[in-house]
């Protein structure tokens, strides 16, 4: 079960993230797994395989919004970089970008 002292080993800024939710808890805790969730979906990373940048972007921008809302750091450094590559059209193959989150989520999933 997911609690704000494993997301505190996680790296998490928790009480950012909590003040957010107006130190609501359970809030914060639902938000975070509805996060978690839609970090999990794979679809950055087919609009990635897809080499569509503009799907990808937009994937990657909304993922952002919700991991930084929440203060989830371990994720929001690697996603905040991958956004901006993104956004700018950076070319290049931004995958070692990808499996940092990817392993970050897989390590926030298993808490």
């Amino acid at each position: 079960m997911l609690t704000v002292e494993k997301l505190k080993g996680f790296g998490a800024d928790v009480a950012t993230g909590l003040s957010r939710c107006a130190n609501n808890e359970a809030l914060y805790l639902r938000l975070v797994g509805i996060t978690l969730a839609e970090l999990s979906s794979g679809s950055l990373g087919a609009a990635l395989d897809e080499g569509d940048p503009d799907k990808a972007f937009a994937l990657a921008h909304k993922l952002k919004g919700g991991v930084n809302n929440l203060a989830l750091t371990p994720i929001s450094i690697p996603l905040g970089e991958l956004t901006e590559l993104l956004r700018n059209k950076t070319p290049g193959d931004h995958r070692a970008l990808y499996e940092q989150i990817v392993a970050k989520t897989n390590e926030l999933a298993a808490l």
